[in-house]
């Protein structure tokens, strides 16, 4: 009995490569992004920001005129390229040949203003051109044209890019001068390689610095931003904390106080009436529960180990309760229930109460004496609220109370906060109407 067995041997992938071949592929990737991926799309040079403290003293018209103050800068040495190349020939400036020399030298300094990447392409093959066409014999690669030429197309294209994109032009550059000596230099008596390469090396050296510092700068003013926002943030919650706790004491205090007197109230007179009687004990309980409605509010930000009572939420089964309350207070109110009542989630039933009880409130402040009405609606896919009272009788011996419009407010951020729909505004016989809609996602009995 014979076994055969069949070795396979394993695939390897790109997660099995060495260090080497990995940074070897990214740099050609590298490469490959930064100067041959669509080298001459168009990326024109924007106007330089006149956000400096110089230049802010400036007119208008010269402020306007130094924001292109690169692209004169540049115009300024295509200039002098073009003069250098033309008179740096064998027949300087002496015919049409000249002359085309020194285009070959200015052409790649005019387009760095709107094809960067492209302009390095066109100075480097710019170069050999110029030689062939109007050299002597004495400088290779570069003619004087073409060296001052390639020089400021590195610089710039340096400052316009990213330092990656230096190195980049820096290296071919160098694999350029190389091979231009090896196989096309033998007849010529200089080669300027290597002062090309030492010069753009430091040139390209400031430029990346340059752009190590701005960058530096840039994250500090972000930094620098977003601290100040935190701080102004910061700033601000405690402030609001401050003044919460405050409001809390203060009122706290006052309520406490309105409370016990109005429970010692009735012992100081002899023989109270019922009525007097009656209406100290609902003064005294509206303290007690504004007092509880506040500590649990704003109680919250007196001290970090505070506990909030654990008293239930009003809901709308709550408001009975409620226009008992305002009915001793004075106001005539009844209530309409229609459609089917069910149970309703908490935040519906809790804005409700509360819009409900904020309106009623209203009516007291602003139409003392008048009557309201308090329409509860169970509708299809939602709840619907509508209160609505009465002009304020003449002549009436109270005066209404001014408000700052909070309530209003505070209302239509209750609606907004559970995507509801809200109208307020005044009734054509004088009274105010608030009316609200709050919306209830239907529950299919499938998901119950």
């Amino acid at each position: 009995m014979t076994e055969t067995t069949h070795q396979q041997s394993p695939r390897t992938g790109d997660g099995d490569r060495s260090p080497e071949y990995r940074l070897a592929q990214n740099a050609l990737q590298g490469l490959r992004q930064d100067l041959f991926r669509d080298p001459f799309a168009y990326r024109p040079l924007g106007r330089r920001p006149a956000d400096g403290p110089l230049l802010r003293r400036l007119p208008a018209r010269t402020r306007t005129a130094a924001e292109r103050l690169p692209h004169a800068v540049v115009g300024a040495i295509a200039l002098l390229t073009l003069m250098i190349g033309a008179v740096s020939g064998s027949e300087p400036g002496g015919d049409g040949r000249a002359l085309l020399a020194g285009l070959l030298c200015a052409v790649p300094v005019v387009v760095t203003l709107s094809r960067p990447i492209g302009a390095f392409w066109l100075s480097l093959a710019s170069g050999p051109l110029t030689a062939l066409l109007n050299g002597d014999g004495s400088d290779w690669p570069w003619m004087p044209g073409s060296f001052v030429s390639h020089l400021t197309v590195l610089v710039v294209v340096a400052l316009r890019t990213r330092p990656r994109t230096a190195v980049w032009m820096w290296a071919v550059t160098a694999l350029y001068a190389v091979f231009g000596d090896i196989l096309f230099g033998g007849s010529y008596y200089y080669s300027n390689g290597a002062p090309m390469l030492v010069l753009s090396a430091f040139a390209l050296l400031l430029v990346c610095l340059w752009h190590v510092r701005h960058t530096a700068q840039q994250e500090v003013t972000a930094q620098q931003t977003v601290t100040a926002q935190e701080r102004s943030r910061r700033t601000l919650l405690e402030e609001r904390t401050t003044i919460a706790r405050e409001l809390h004491d203060v009122v706290a205090h006052h309520m406490s106080v309105v409370a016990i007197q109005a429970e010692a109230a009735p012992y100081r007179v002899e023989n109270p009436p019922e009525e007097l009687e009656r209406a100290f004990a609902t003064i005294r309980e509206n303290a007690v529960a504004a007092l509880t409605e506040l500590r649990r509010i704003l109680g919250v930000v007196r001290a970090e180990d505070y506990e909030a009572p654990d008293a239930p939420q009003p809901t709308l089964a709550d408001l009975d309760a409620l226009l008992v309350n305002v009915r001793d207070a004075g106001l005539t109110v009844e209530k309409v229930v229609t459609g089917a009542v069910r149970e309703l989630p908490q935040g519906v039933e809790l804005s409700a109460y509360r819009i409900v009880q904020e309106a009623l409130s209203n009516s007291l402040r602003h139409a003392p004496g008048a009557s309201a009405r308090v329409e509860i609606g169970y509708v299809l896919g939602g709840l619907g609220v509508r209160v609505v009272n009465g002009p304020m009788p003449e002549p009436s011996l109270v005066k209404p109370s001014p408000g700052a419009g909070h309530g209003i407010t505070g209302m239509r951020e209750r609606v907004a906060m559970l995507d509801g729909e809200m109208t307020a505004g005044p009734t054509e016989d004088g009274g105010y109407e608030v009316a609200v809609f709050l919306p209830v996602a239907a529950v299919n009995e499938g998901d119950a």
